[in-house]
């Protein structure tokens, strides 16, 4: 997709910029990343290790003075075009005129801040579906409430990143948002996701990883994990779809037969005591993976071969190109790619964004929450249908004649 600018390439800060993928996907559509920021050492080498100019620095953004470093990157409030990221879900319980004082609160409070001081003319966070529910829709409410208050129309899509070209059932809320007073659009799915926990695809996994099925390579953290024996022996009997629950009662772990059983042990409803965890599961070839977390290469199974995947193979299913280096220990290079925005994913988001600065606003909206879509599902669970009921609230007085989208 070419976008022809009428002005000079968007300039972009990065906040939580981790190893860079969102940032990857945005300099690949031609937007001048001036800085970013992160609070992990082995990220921040990483980053910098893959983009020229040491442009990412340690910061620590729970304590960033956002106006000092306005000033030191050179800008003044309203210069810069574009800031990128998002702050993690703490899992805070305070609303209303409180939840500012809410010390779980800080990051998000501090993202705030950096959209308020930079004064960007958009702005896009990226966070989990869990925002949608946490401390029961608060988290994204009076978030909203805040930027809103800044002068910004907000836009929210749940997204489901295997309609776009990602090779992975991964689910992520998206805010974008603008002082400018356009309308925005999110990119139009390549596939529309349907069928079983939406496993179909234009990209599986197959076609992600295929090439790496039998020869490690070293240079690109393509290497195999050894397994103790019992492992192995776990991940030999284990055919495509199966979890440790499906394993004999022999082979699972203490901690499954524990947890499936606590139900009976201590009598804590279903409901309530969160299930027996799945451990090892193999994966299907011909469809999309599961979601890559820090957990993966610990926990996925390779579709035919009787190892788990490598730290490869999971930057691949997050789309980096195989030129892309991590830094760090396993353990940290397995955090940078699971907490990644995958880059294919954010170089289509950069182009909606180029699309729509480029264009003078048509509907021209006010500050304030303009839409919202929240699942793929006909039905909402009861924690989704409050946040569903608030955002409405939210919503409807000012722009009631924009309705949400489910």
């Amino acid at each position: 997709m070419d976008i022809i600018m009428n002005h000079s390439p968007l300039r972009a800060i990065s906040l939580f910029a981790g190893a860079g993928g969102c940032s990857l996907g945005f300099h690949e559509a031609g937007i001048d990343i001036l800085a970013a920021f992160d609070n992990a050492d082995a990220a921040v080498q990483t980053y910098n290790s893959n983009f020229a100019g040491n442009k990412c620095r340690k910061l620590d953004l729970s304590t960033c003075d956002f106006e000092k470093l306005r000033d030191e990157i050179g800008l003044k409030k309203g210069d810069l075009d574009l800031i990128i990221g998002g702050p993690p879900c703490q899992g805070f319980t305070t609303a209303g005129s409180r939840f500012w004082d809410d010390p779980r609160n800080k990051l998000v409070k501090n993202y705030t801040q950096a959209i308020e001081h930079f004064f960007p003319r958009w702005f896009m966070m990226e966070n989990v579906e869990g925002i949608l529910t946490t401390a029961k829709g608060n988290y994204i409410v009076e978030c909203i409430k805040r930027l809103s208050e800044i002068g910004y129309s907000v836009f929210l899509k749940k997204v489901y990143m295997q309609e776009y070209g990602i090779p992975q059932r991964r689910k992520r809320v998206i805010i974008v948002g603008n002082r400018l007073g356009i309308n925005f659009s999110f990119p139009n799915p390549e596939i529309n996701a349907t069928g079983s926990i939406y496993r179909n695809s234009n990209i599986t996994l197959r076609d992600a990883i295929a090439d790496l099925e039998t020869q490690e390579n070293h240079e690109i953290d393509h290497i195999f994990r050894k397994q103790n024996a019992l492992q192995q022996q776990r991940i030999d009997a284990l055919q495509c779809g199966q979890s440790m629950k499906d394993l004999p009662e022999h082979l699972q772990h203490d901690s499954f037969k524990r947890r499936a059983n606590r139900r009976v042990c201590d009598g804590t409803p279903t409901e309530k005591r969160g299930g027996a965890p799945s451990g090892l599961k193999r994966l299907f070839y011909d469809e999309p993976c599961l979601t890559i977390t820090s957990a993966s290469p610990s926990e996925f199974v390779h579709p035919t071969q009787n190892r788990t995947l490598t730290l490869r193979e999971c930057a691949r299913i997050q789309t980096f190109p195989d030129s892309f280096r991590f830094c760090g220990t396993d353990a940290q290079k397995i955090l940078q790619i699971g907490n990644a925005i995958p880059p294919v994913f954010a170089k289509q988001m950069a182009y909606k964004i180029m699309q729509a600065d480029n264009e003078l606003p048509i509907d021209e909206v006010s500050p304030g929450l303009i839409d919202f879509e929240v699942t793929k599902a006909s039905a909402l669970s009861p924690a989704l249908s409050k946040t569903v009921q608030m955002l409405t609230a939210l919503q409807a007085p000012k722009y009631e004649q924009l309705a949400f989208s489910i």
